[in-house]
């Protein structure tokens, strides 16, 4: 466990340092008429944009902000009525502050706030427009206009924080980091993330989707069922796969340099921060944890 929280530790500071270095461009994808995509740094920010108002999904990190609310600007007029964190990790609330507003109402799970109080608490000077107004334990829907809005919290997937939003006429779906697109996912384990709630999550939104519904990762590009399909077949093959070699006493360090266990994917998905070799110390981890 102390090798795997070095590892993240390690993680952390490197995308930190590597996301203050470059020059940020902010990506506008449109998905439907009514909802986009904006890609960035940090997590992927879902915006939905009606005759009156708008709603955005996460708003990765403060010092991104301005150039946020121009890209906003550059689709829509409408005031941002509502603000929605899919967890609680910086990269997808960082910005909370620069966005909250009298007019806007942020909207979380209940965990999310939890976390957000905590760090309000070790760094008072962060402002209590970092912490949503509303939070909920496990659903939530929101009527706009004629569009519903559907938020329902997903356990110990990510982390024990993630919700996932739905927009039922729009046939979009925000996954949060519940899906990192086309790279392996990252489990907060130290946060309530796991491999088992990872999967179980993704099963629950692949009941919930059909084969138009258009995804939102919480990294990567948009996606689509058939590619979710492939995604959690990945994951079940490689937990499958650690599941054998823990029933043969293999220890994490063996698991750890063992690329046969995710060879088949490493190629595919093995290229972004979370490298193989990453990936498998992550699944192990968990996975020893649930024995």
């Amino acid at each position: 466990m102390k090798r795997l929280n070095l590892l993240i530790a390690l993680f952390l500071i490197h995308s930190i340092s590597w996301s203050q270095e470059k020059e940020v461009t902010i990506t506008i994808d449109t998905l439907t008429s009514e909802v986009y995509m904006l890609t960035g740094e940090g997590g992927n920010i879902g915006l939905y944009v009606n005759d009156t108002n708008s709603f955005m999904i996460d708003d990765q990190f403060a010092r991104l902000s301005p150039k946020i609310k121009k890209a906003v600007a550059s689709i829509t007029d409408k005031p941002l009525r509502y603000l929605f964190n899919t967890h609680m990790h910086g990269d997808h609330t960082g910005g909370n502050a620069e966005f909250n507003s009298s007019t806007t109402t942020l909207i979380a799970q209940d965990n999310v706030r939890k976390d957000l109080l905590k760090r309000l608490k070790e760094k008072p000077e962060l402002g209590s427009e970092i912490l949503p107004e509303i939070s909920f334990s496990e659903e939530l829907n929101i009527f706009e206009a004629d569009e519903t809005i559907m938020a329902f919290h997903v356990h110990n997937a990510h982390t024990d924080s993630d919700a996932m939003i739905y927009f039922m006429k729009n046939n979009v779906l925000h996954m949060g980091d519940t899906y990192f697109s086309e790279r392996y996912p990252y489990m907060d384990l130290k946060n309530g993330g796991s491999l088992n709630g990872y999967i179980d999550a993704i099963k629950r939104a692949l009941m919930l989707i059909d084969d138009k519904t258009i995804i939102i990762p919480g990294h990567g590009r948009s996606s689509n069922k058939l590619e979710l399909i492939a995604y959690v077949d990945m994951l079940e093959t490689i937990k499958e796969n650690i599941l054998k070699a823990i029933a043969s006493g293999d220890t994490l360090e063996e698991v750890e340099k063992n690329s046969s266990i995710s060879s088949k994917y490493d190629n595919n998905f093995g290229t972004g921060f979370i490298s193989p070799e990453r990936m498998r110390t992550i699944f192990y981890t968990s996975l020893k944890n649930d024995f």
